[in-house]
């Protein structure tokens, strides 16, 4: 599938309902999710055998896109039933992170909570991930992030980071002050040592 198609296709996906502040629920981009998943692919991460899992899938926007580019299985992990919808090839596990199994995996996608509202929000979604049968995982986090390169390390994973960009937040929440901002964010890919 053509990159413009694959965005336009996620852009098409029913929107993320962002209703729980203390989920810092963001929406990815079609656009960015397009771009990030086309640079999974050519680097040889994602093909027809592939089965993908997105924890914190939101609106299943990564994962629908994996499946889209090809993937074989893609299980969608979130916590919020609003998010749900039914798409053809994507499963759902709703409930929390912990409930996932971590097996039946080869590649984990994921845009978890920061830890801006619940410090260290991130950290169970990084455990799980690191704790998996995954051979690669991707992750799109805070550029300012510290505390993943040396997360990844103690779980015996090597990360850098393969794309960079801004990621826009619309004013939904009470405690945003303009109508939209951006923050800087680095898409991060990681493999086993």
């Amino acid at each position: 599938m053509r990159l413009r198609h694959l965005a336009m296709a996620l852009s098409n996906l029913p929107p993320h309902p962002q209703s729980d502040v203390s989920l810092e629920q963001y929406a990815t981009e079609g656009d960015f999710a397009a771009r990030w998943i086309a640079d999974i692919v050519q680097r040889g991460d994602l093909g027809e055998e592939t089965r993908v899992v997105d924890l914190g899938a939101g609106n299943g926007i990564l994962g629908i896109g994996c499946l889209l580019a090809g993937a074989a299985s893609v299980l969608l992990v979130e916590q919020d039933s609003g998010c749900v919808h039914e798409y053809e090839g994507a499963e759902w596990l709703i409930g929390d992170i912990k409930e996932w199994s971590g097996t039946e995996v080869d590649l984990v996608i994921m845009n978890p909570p920061w830890g801006v509202q619940i410090a260290m929000a991130d950290r169970p979604f990084l455990e799980a991930a690191f704790s998996s049968d995954a051979r690669v995982i991707y992750l799109l986090h805070s550029a300012k992030a510290t505390h993943i390169e040396n997360l990844a390390k103690s779980f015996d994973w090597r990360g850098e980071v393969v794309l960079s960009g801004s990621f826009r937040i619309p004013a939904q929440y009470e405690h945003h002050r303009s109508h939209q901002g951006t923050t800087d964010v680095a898409v991060w890919r990681f493999k086993r040592n």
